[in-house]
């Protein structure tokens, strides 16, 4: 059974897939084992595993004003980690699969294919694009580009008009491990249908206010939603 090192194991989409695998051998250790700032530990920690696919989740994502606030933690961690994890990679020959965000779209427009051009939308997103881009200077890689949300839905009240392409994180996980074991390189797109986040909301929490992104700041997007064709075609092969 082949092994799987996962980084941010202790997150929710880590979590998750701990909960539900049933196909891989899964290492997960906390960051006082494996912290992605210190190149040695992850080495070492390769080294003990022995993983052929390492799982990259850790970062820092929310709350997004954070990452306004303290610039310097989303480039040590969602950077200059994520670089250590590829350097790791290709030093022991492991395949890397990197998860990513919907945000590095423009947000403008939505429908985004993998090839699609990029423009952040925020602080958050622009440190995952360079996570991304160390991520591609590595064959042996996979870029998952996300957009899910916990169930139910945790806050108060959703925009009405901004869409994603949300899932709940129980849909989302059993999907990034089906397309890990499809062992396929490149950049792929998991997602659901294209919804505002408030019609999405609503059905995991009935009880969900309305807001609109002026309320809020420009750091919302109007459409990050995604095109899925290339996951549904992998998924496909699967059945």
């Amino acid at each position: 059974m082949e092994t799987i090192l996962i980084s941010g194991g202790n997150g929710n989409l880590g979590r998750e897939i701990l909960r539900i695998n049933k196909d891989f051998k899964i290492d997960a250790p906390s960051r006082q084992e494996m912290d992605i700032e210190n190149l040695e530990q992850i080495e070492r920690t390769i080294i003990r595993s022995k993983p052929g696919i390492f799982l990259h989740c850790a970062g820092l994502t929310r709350p997004m004003i954070k990452h306004d606030q303290n610039p310097e933690l989303s480039v040590r961690l969602n950077i200059i980690g994520t670089s250590n994890v590829v350097l790791s990679c290709i030093k022991y020959n492991v395949k890397l699969v990197y998860i990513s965000t919907d945000y590095v779209y423009p947000g403008d427009k939505g429908n985004y294919s993998e090839d699609s051009c990029l423009k952040p939308v925020n602080k958050y997103a622009w440190s995952k694009l360079g996570g991304e881009a160390a991520v591609l200077l590595y064959e042996n890689s996979l870029i998952l580009r996300v957009s899910f949300s916990e169930r139910p839905f945790r806050h108060d009240k959703a925009f009405v008009d901004s869409y994603k392409s949300f899932l709940y994180l129980d849909e989302i996980a059993p999907l990034v491990l089906q397309v890990i074991k499809q062992n396929v390189n490149g950049i792929v797109n998991i997602g659901g249908l294209r919804q505002s986040v408030y019609d999405f909301a609503k059905i995991s929490n009935p009880k969900v206010g309305m807001i609109k992104r002026q309320e809020v700041g420009a750091w919302v997007p109007s459409d990050t939603s995604m095109n899925t064709d290339r996951l549904e075609k992998i998924l496909a092969t699967n059945e």
